[in-house]
């Protein structure tokens, strides 16, 4: 089913509703079965795979042989499925991608995500509201009969299988919003949700990966190792994932790009790529990737945005590296 929705998404500055829902159409659902399908998995992405337990789920990627990243998503298992979910764009080009050496493993990949709604729950009476529909939630995943449930630092994305969404959707009171009202909370946590647009740019750790837990350094092989492997032991990487939120005067656009003030006010240079962003009445919240040295005080615009005024939010996490 598609919802329709009561609004678009609340002000940015406005404070998040006490229980919030927002049909994640943005994001799909690849399916992995067969005799080999998570030993498949397990070799092309940076998650430890072989290690999944039922009730956990883990951030990762899919990198091309140079480690540079086709795709990021979180994966979790319920019955004898293996499940990526990432954005659809992107989700559209990687199958192919993995496809092309499923052939040589008793694997099947498939693009499942009109047999599933996808729902995010969030605000202080999400895990209330979903206890009183499902019963106690593990710490992590919680399988349900006819979906799963992955919590995630207080938010929940709730998949169900779509024929018996409509009897879910009928016991929601509230308003359900769209996507951006999720993205924001999104880019707020500082995920790294690549888009088709740019996959083969960046290794894992310029966009934070690992410091969602992403990157197991301890697996076996898979594509890509050896340069993201090289960034964590040798060191060599000169970028990150940023929070940036402000104010513009022009709709943000693929094409846009970010600049960042010179000393002594001696105008601006190009500093880096818009990741995610979402914009309403004049407000802009996105991540973006920076030079890692770039100060929390730094001064960003829009290229072409004269008006525009940026700056960047703490992350709510470290990029130290962990051994």
């Amino acid at each position: 089913m598609t919802l329709s929705t009561s609004q678009p998404t609340w002000s940015l500055n406005d404070p998040q509703p006490e229980l919030l829902f927002a049909e994640l159409s943005h994001l799909g659902l690849m399916s992995v079965t067969g005799e080999q399908g998570r030993s498949f998995i397990h070799g092309q992405v940076t998650t430890d795979i072989s290690s999944l337990e039922n009730d956990q789920w883990r951030w990762g990627a899919h990198c091309d042989p140079k480690g540079k990243m086709l795709a990021t998503f979180r994966t979790f298992a319920k019955d004898d499925t293996l499940f990526l979910m990432m954005p659809k764009d992107t989700l559209a080009l990687d199958l192919p991608q993995l496809q092309k050496y499923a052939v040589f493993s008793k694997a099947d990949l498939a693009d499942v995500t009109d047999s599933w709604l996808l729902l995010g729950v969030a605000g202080e009476q999400a895990k209330a509201w979903l206890t009183t529909q499902f019963g106690e939630l593990n710490a992590e995943l919680t399988l349900i009969d006819n979906g799963v449930i992955i919590h995630d630092n207080g938010r929940y994305i709730l998949a169900i299988d779509q024929a018996h969404a409509d009897a879910l959707v009928a016991k929601i009171e509230q308003p359900i919003f769209d996507a951006s009202a999720w993205q924001v909370l999104e880019i707020l946590a500082g995920y790294p949700n690549i888009a088709a647009a740019h996959q083969g740019q960046f290794v894992p750790q310029m966009c934070n990966v690992q410091a969602v837990n992403g990157i197991s350094f301890n697996k076996g092989c898979y594509m890509g190792q050896e340069t993201i492997a090289r960034m964590k032991y040798r060191g060599g990487n000169k970028r990150a994932l940023y929070i940036v939120t402000g104010q513009v005067s022009l709709p943000l656009t693929s094409e846009s790009q970010l600049e960042i003030a010179l000393e002594d006010d001696a105008g601006f240079r190009r500093a880096g790529t818009i990741i995610e962003s979402t914009q309403r009445d004049g407000q802009v919240l996105l991540t973006a990737v920076l030079a890692n040295d770039t100060e929390l005080d730094a001064k960003l615009r829009i290229a072409g945005d004269e008006a525009s005024i940026l700056s960047l939010i703490a992350l709510p996490y470290s990029l130290e590296e962990q051994d």
